[in-house]
């Protein structure tokens, strides 16, 4: 339930920023005490001027702020002794519960180099949104016993915004080595081979896509955690729309359409979005010293239709099946869709730039339901407690499910040289890959009793399948090159296929 900055997003801290969908039927309502009011954090102050000058904004802009604003950002922030991993932190993630998670991984990335035919040159290990680095480092060490694939390695691409982040990743990939300025990013060696260099860029578009070394790069993609903190976009089905569908409302005011065909006068989707808290819900709280204050920002639906809730929902027949639905509530993460359809051209290409032979994988690890669209999962965590999503600007890591199927879709519709697999539950996952062979052997050279419970006890913690259970709520799906010549399709290891080449 974190960032790890998992976009490269450069966070906006303008109102014009802010205004982007903010319907005009509020820009009427100005909450004029934002000055005198006490607000929780200052990005909350930030935001609460901002949206009295735009009005209300969507979800994702909320989103975006919180998470990545140079004004407070939950990750971008360089606050003393800040860290939001662990048990000091806010939350603890799977390669920081047990070593095992990472070392699967990379042999993970080791099964599908071998299937793919061992390719000796122009190898690209990329991570989106790599935390303390902890995974990575798992999968180097892992790696480097392959020495075939470890020295096919050309460059590891580390996708981070965050400038504490990229430090504490350089730290323990890199140790003591510098760290240069390079015209995509910043670059330093690995300390496992003074021969590999590991390169951080803010965004997956500076990761080099062309020839090099006269082939194309092999990307092997991981994206752990990572899809669940892109801004979300809410809609709620409206069964009789307040204003008529023949008008939108935009920044600049009310403007009617310019379709020549009248529009149905059926259902529509109205967008969610937020606004500040009223201040006499703020004062009545304050009279009760026993409640606790309520959030900064709350939700409301827009009146009218906004840019995006013409838009997005027509995107995918899986959110017209249920416009007739009355106040059905889906979300939707346009980043999260565009970045898939970006793993897989680079993957299996597109139609404008084929790739000859498609080569390369994407794992993607998160928690989301297997075949749903996400509804109401937008949340809020903190010293490892869920709180308002809308509480604590700056301070609370925000999140919401993924919705894999359009995932899924989205690398199946930009690129015809590839084929998605899962999603399946984590424990699964992790046990076809092997977790408890490879966690007996970590307990037969444990040096205690302590040890061996920490080893136990972490890895039965992944695949617990129980109701909140991280093997049950976490889900594994990959991204590989379409093989013409497997009968329905070649399935890769922890999918259901075995280890090939």
């Amino acid at each position: 339930m974190r960032i790890q900055t998992r976009l490269a997003i450069k966070a906006v801290s303008r109102c014009a920023h802010l205004r982007s969908a903010a319907p005009a039927a509020f820009w009427g309502a100005r909450w004029s005490s934002t000055a005198t009011r006490q607000w929780s954090t200052p990005l909350a102050k930030h935001l609460a001027e901002a949206i009295s000058t735009t009005g209300p904004v969507p979800v994702a802009a909320y989103m975006r702020q919180c998470l990545t604003s140079p004004e407070g950002g939950y990750y971008t922030s360089r606050t003393e002794g800040r860290d939001q991993f662990g048990q000091k932190g806010d939350f603890v993630t799977s390669p920081e519960i047990s070593q095992v998670f990472g070392e699967l991984i990379g042999i993970w990335v080791v099964a599908e180099w071998m299937a793919q035919g061992r390719k000796s040159s122009g190898v690209h290990i990329i991570e989106v949104g790599p935390g303390r680095g902890t995974l990575m480092d798992d999968m180097l060490r892992t790696i480097r016993n392959f020495k075939p694939l470890a020295s096919s390695i050309e460059a590891i691409y580390l996708v981070e915004a965050s400038p504490s982040l990229r430090e504490a990743q350089k730290k323990l990939l890199c140790g003591d080595a510098p760290m240069e300025e390079i015209d995509i990013g910043h670059q330093s060696t690995s300390k496992y081979s003074d021969q590999l260099k590991i390169i951080w860029c803010e965004d997956m578009r500076f990761i080099p896509k062309g020839p090099l070394k006269r082939s194309l790069p092999t990307p092997f993609i991981i994206a752990h955690e990572f899809f669940d903190a892109l801004p979300i976009h809410v809609f709620q089905s409206v069964a009789q729309p307040a204003t008529p569908a023949s008008t939108i409302l935009t920044p600049t005011g009310t403007h009617a359409t310019r379709s020549r065909t009248s529009q149905p006068s059926g259902p529509q989707w109205r967008e969610l979005l937020v606004s500040p808290t009223p201040p006499s819900s703020v004062i009545t709280t304050k009279q009760s010293p026993t409640s606790d204050p309520p959030p900064d920002f709350q939700l409301s639906l827009s009146k009218a239709s906004t840019p995006h809730s013409l838009y997005l929902p027509q995107t995918s027949p899986r959110y017209a099946a249920l416009l007739p639905h009355a106040d059905s509530i889906i979300e939707i993460s346009p980043e999260s869709l565009a970045l898939a359809a970006d793993f897989a051209a680079r993957i299996g290409g597109t139609p404008k730039a084929p790739k000859p032979a498609p080569s390369g994988a994407a794992l993607i690890l998160d928690y989301g339901p297997l075949s749903t669209i996400p509804t109401n999962s937008l949340r809020g965590i903190r010293h490892h407690t869920r709180v308002s999503p809308f509480s604590l600007p700056g301070e609370v890591d925000i999140s919401a499910d993924v919705d894999f199927v359009g995932l899924a879709e989205a690398a199946i519709n930009a690129s015809s040289g590839v084929e998605v697999h899962g999603p399946v539950e984590q424990a699964r996952f992790l046990g076809e890959m092997g977790i408890e062979a490879r966690a007996a052997a970590l307990v037969a050279r444990a040096g205690g009793i302590e040890e061996r419970k920490r080893i136990e006890g972490g890895w039965r913690r992944l695949v617990e399948r129980g109701p909140q259970g991280m093997g049950r709520l976490y889900k594994a799906m990959a991204i590989v090159p379409h093989d013409p010549r497997a009968v329905g399709g070649r399935r890769p290891v922890g999918f259901g296929g075995d280890v090939r080449g």
